[in-house]
């Protein structure tokens, strides 16, 4: 399947003209980019979109580059498309941080291994350097929302790729949700109009660790129709965080006797399954006010919302990988006669492929045949052999073509054919160990894998293990090894946290664990380069936790505090160190 980059420019030539006495800097365009394959145009501005190649509001492509080709299955590319559109929202973009360029590199990096041309990934931080854009960002950004977040464009009727597979996946309703691989969700919360008595006690039994509204009206009571889209403003609003009802006090007899109802309008308010408040009247202003008013209380600000974090209050952009390159003929020879399998064979040239000629050159080898190799063979090789095999693929997963795959398998057969090899920790080789490692953080390479292991309860349990038993050990390389893969769990489950998606993806008792280990090994931490790595892990487990949860209890009953501050010295002999390590300490004392 051909991918093709499309480059517009959202000033249609006037940067060009007018950049260079403005700025200081010649700047040919302002770079809008979109992917077009199998017939559909995707790009990001309300949201991920996708339209008709050549048909979006942009007008035209300034250029159309070939970007390369991709083999990857549509499932695969489907489900990545999914995990982009949760952190690729309407709400999240930012023309000099977070644009259309930033999606389009993800997914071009993602389908080809190659990236988009660097002139175009590099503009905003050009722009960002010269005063005039210093001083004039905020309207830069927001002048030109209207035109990178055009409407949301589908592409209808299109038949082949991604998009017919789309249009089976997602189809809209004229009551605002949408179906989604066929179950139907709410696009937006909306108002839950209610006549049985049965129905009303289930959601507000729903509601019982948040908060709900009753707003009882009539079909005769003109003043009610007055707060009507007031009301449903405050439930999209609300979203999840509140439960809105309307009952009809004609239709719904028993609910109006129950509650007294005598007038309409009439709000009852509830927070924690308690009824809160009860007043009378059509005021807009009023009824937003006790809303807001309830939802704040339902929901108060996190304490570390107070305070001044920088080193988490942001997503984490990168994940921690290892991406050397071992010397091939080395790892061929430790193969011996195992580099000869077809399966095995093709892997080699393909790590070797994408390390000569990059990754667009590197098409992938029969994965399906090395799956089948790995689970029918690997256990009865010795744990020499193992070695070898395994960094192999350490490396090859680097590639997120190659990562998202693997990822897709139902039941992770072959990751957990491959962690077999360090199920016996304490006898396992010290080089199969940390190519061991490194690989699980290497499945990191795909935004597919890591919500996949969270989500496996067999292989997150696998995988503590080893973590733990590394972490508390003294062996500093293992230890850094697994630091870096907490930090890569802890990044995902802290990106969660901050998009506020649903619950933790990690469980609590997961991240108790983590916590734990990583505080012994701080306590036993005498390397500040260590100390930096298991600080930045520990604070993104902690920051935002809930208040009352486990993990915040246990960071009191091992004192994590003093802990912290106790490596206050050895933290001084690195700047950025230091300064996590005042941060972690204040984010614990602030909910002691």
């Amino acid at each position: 399947m051909d991918v093709d980059l499309y480059v517009y420019d959202l000033s249609r030539g006037m940067a060009r003209q007018f950049s260079l006495p403005l700025t200081g800097i010649q700047i040919d365009a302002i770079y809008h980019t979109s992917l077009a394959f199998g017939g559909v145009e995707y790009f990001f501005g309300s949201g991920v979109q996708r339209a008709v190649p050549g048909s979006t509001h942009h007008g035209q492509p300034m250029q159309i580059i070939r970007q390369g080709t991709s083999e990857i299955p549509m499932p695969v590319i489907e489900e990545y498309m999914e995990s982009l559109a949760e952190v690729y929202t309407a709400e999240s973009y930012d023309l000099f941080l977070h644009n259309c360029n930033n999606f389009t590199q993800d997914l071009s990096v993602f389908l080809t291994g190659k990236e988009i041309p660097e002139h175009i990934r590099q503009l905003p931080q050009k722009v960002l350097d010269t005063p005039f854009g210093q001083m004039l960002r905020p309207q830069i950004d927001q002048a030109m929302r209207g035109v990178t977040q055009g409407g949301q464009t589908i592409a209808p009727g299109v038949a082949s790729g991604s998009a017919r597979s789309t249009s089976q996946r997602t189809a809209s309703h004229s009551d605002g949700s949408i179906q989604t691989n066929g179950k139907e969700e709410k696009s937006q919360q909306s108002v839950h109009e209610v006549t049985q008595i049965e129905h009303l006690e289930e959601l507000l039994k729903a509601a019982e660790k948040s908060c709900a509204v009753i707003f009882f009206t009539s079909a005769t009571c003109a003043p009610c129709k007055l707060v009507y889209p007031t009301y449903d403003s405050l439930a999209a609003e609300a979203s999840s965080r509140a439960t809105l009802i309307k009952v009809d006090i004609g239709q719904a007899h028993q609910i109006s006797s129950k509650f007294g109802i005598r007038a309409t309008p009439t709000f009852i308010t509830f927070l924690k399954g308690k009824k809160e408040n009860e007043w009378s009247g059509a005021d807009s202003s009023k009824l937003a006010g006790n809303v807001r008013l309830l939802i704040q209380m339902a929901w108060p600000a996190h304490p570390h919302r107070n305070l001044r974090l920088p080193a988490f209050e942001h997503k984490v952009d990168q994940y921690i990988l290892y991406k050397t390159l071992p010397p091939l003929q080395k790892l061929v020879a430790k193969l011996e006669d195992i580099a000869k399998h077809p399966a095995v064979a093709g892997l080699i040239s393909f790590v070797e492929a994408r390390n000569t000629n990059g990754a667009a050159e590197a098409p992938l080898p029969d994965l399906l045949a090395f799956s089948q190799y790995v689970q029918s063979s690997f256990r009865a090789l010795d744990k020499a052999e193992q070695f070898p095999l395994v960094d192999l693929v350490r490396a090859a997963f680097v590639d997120p073509r190659l990562s998202g795959y693997f990822a897709q398998e139902p039941d992770h057969n072959t990751l957990a054919t491959l962690l077999s090899g360090i199920s016996d920790i304490s006898n396992t080789p010290f080089n199969l160990q940390v190519v061991t490692l490194q690989l699980l953080c290497n499945t990191f390479s795909s935004p597919l894998y890591p919500r996949r292991i969270v989500n496996n309860t067999p292989i997150l349990n696998t995988l503590l293990e080893p973590v733990r038993s590394c972490l508390t050990g003294d062996v500093s390389k293992t230890r850094a090894i697994s630091v870096a893969l907490v930090y890569n769990l802890a990044s995902y489950n802290h990106n969660c946290r901050l998009a506020e998606l649903s619950d933790d993806p990690l469980t609590e008792n997961a991240q108790m664990e983590l916590v734990a280990a990583v505080l012994e090994a701080v306590q036993k931490e005498k390397e500040s380069d260590s100390l930096h790595g298991e600080l930045s892990a520990l604070g993104l487990l902690v920051y935002l936790a809930p208040v009352d949860g486990d993990v915040l209890q246990l960071c009191q009953a091992m004192d994590a505090e003093n802990s912290i501050r106790a490596k206050k010295q050895l933290a001084a002999e690195k700047d950025k160190c230091a300064q996590l390590c005042a941060e972690v300490a204040l984010m614990l004392s602030s909910v002691t």
